[in-house]
């Protein structure tokens, strides 16, 4: 049984758990970082030497750390051809996406988080917000264009290339405010197939919502 290093809410913990729930893996999730503290544990920096989430501990005590590598990680091990296409350039494919959107996507991210949950009443400043959709909608468009015709990103299947992006895009469907999203009628309706997976339902949107921070 492998271990998770990281508290449930956290952005990129979010990922690494959405693809472990996907794979269906026996895991142990270990609350770390946030309000439980613990990123400079001498201990845990052993691990992780940047003291940063997920960490993700296989049995023998070999880690791996960052949501990209974990997820590519996880996928090659437990879902080759699938999660992680066996042909080269389909997975070049899912590969790119999700370097793009992990690159690209999540600048609203941090400014959301500021907004609604980091920063007092007095230091919120909700035109920060709107720059932040501003420069976010252009990557959507992209997006959207992308998924003209595909159910998922690269095709007729989940790989690794939706789980950057769909994780992202639960708060930029939920935590924008009302009137500064714009239609992207593709990028809904992967979203709402998203919504029907099990897996996404119980370590994206469950472990999202403005309310459980």
């Amino acid at each position: 049984m492998i271990k998770v290093w990281g508290r449930p809410d956290g952005s990129n913990v979010i990922k690494a758990m959405w693809c472990i729930g996907e794979l269906g893996i026996e895991y142990e999730r270990i609350d770390w970082g946030g309000k439980f503290g613990g990123n400079d544990d001498p201990a845990y920096r052993a691990k992780n030497p940047n003291g940063r989430l997920p960490t993700i501990e296989e049995e023998d005590g070999w880690c791996v750390w960052e949501s990209g590598a974990v997820i590519r990680y996880l996928s090659a091990k437990y879902s080759q051809g699938d999660l992680y296409p066996e042909d080269l350039r389909a997975r070049a494919d899912a590969d790119r996406w999700m370097d793009w959107s992990s690159l690209n996507m999540a600048g609203f991210n941090g400014v959301y988080l500021d907004y609604f949950f980091r920063l007092p009443a007095e230091q919120r400043d909700i035109k920060k917000v709107e720059e932040a959709v501003k420069k976010s909608i252009p990557w959507y468009d992209i997006l959207d264009k992308q998924l003209e015709g595909r159910d998922y990103i690269c095709g007729d299947k989940l790989t690794i290339g939706d789980i950057p992006a769909g994780a992202l895009t639960h708060r930029w469907m939920t935590w924008t405010p009302e009137g500064l999203r714009p239609s992207h009628p593709n990028v809904e309706a992967w979203y709402a197939r998203l919504c029907e997976r099990s897996a996404y339902r119980e370590h994206v949107l469950d472990k999202t919502n403005k309310t459980t921070f």
